[in-house]
């Protein structure tokens, strides 16, 4: 069993990576550019062009040598578009949480419960099934996607509060 959870790990490390670092390394220009639509934001001020290209770049290198130690993402191209597509998924559903979560008049950094907690983890499944469905069923078994439902909402609390204590996030959820 914990050579599941270990390997569960190991293979969505692209995609915590690309999700924490879009924190770090964000700020600047707004991906919806400030817009609206029907009168609400369309993204808000959190979703960023900097934080997304260096999510996705932060994600994709660690990918790229986490495969170099243990290879669990394959060889040439096939590599590059699982590893890519883990860290772009992650932050594409970080984004459509952030879409529902402003047609639905949630205010930025208020919480929307549980998906707030799995929103890249779904998008980085989602994305990484779409671009090599025969890998990601090979990959990840019910046990990996259980293991990482329930950690994730945990690593999410516990990175949330730390950042929140170092003045990284303005609220600690």
């Amino acid at each position: 069993m914990i050579e599941i959870f270990a390997e569960a790990i190991w293979l969505i490390l692209p995609a915590y990576i690309a999700n924490s670092s879009a924190v770090l390394i964000g700020g600047g220009k707004p991906i919806d550019f400030g817009k609206k639509w029907r009168g609400k934001p369309i993204l808000g001020e959190g979703k960023t062009w900097r934080g997304l290209a260096g999510g996705i770049i932060c994600g994709f290198i660690s990918g790229i040598i986490l495969n170099k130690i243990w290879n669990l993402f394959g060889y040439g191209l096939s590599s590059f578009l699982i590893i890519l597509s883990l860290s772009c998924g992650a932050l594409l559903g970080d984004i459509a949480k952030s879409f529902l979560k402003r047609r639905l008049n949630i205010a930025r950094g208020k919480p929307l419960p549980i998906l707030d907690q799995i929103d890249f983890l779904l998008g980085a499944f989602f994305l990484a099934f779409i671009v090599n469905k025969e890998w990601f069923l090979s990959s990840f078994t019910i046990y990996h996607i259980l293991f990482l439902l329930i950690l994730t909402p945990i690593l999410h609390l516990v990175t949330n509060i730390i950042a929140y204590l170092l003045g990284l996030k303005n609220v600690p959820w």
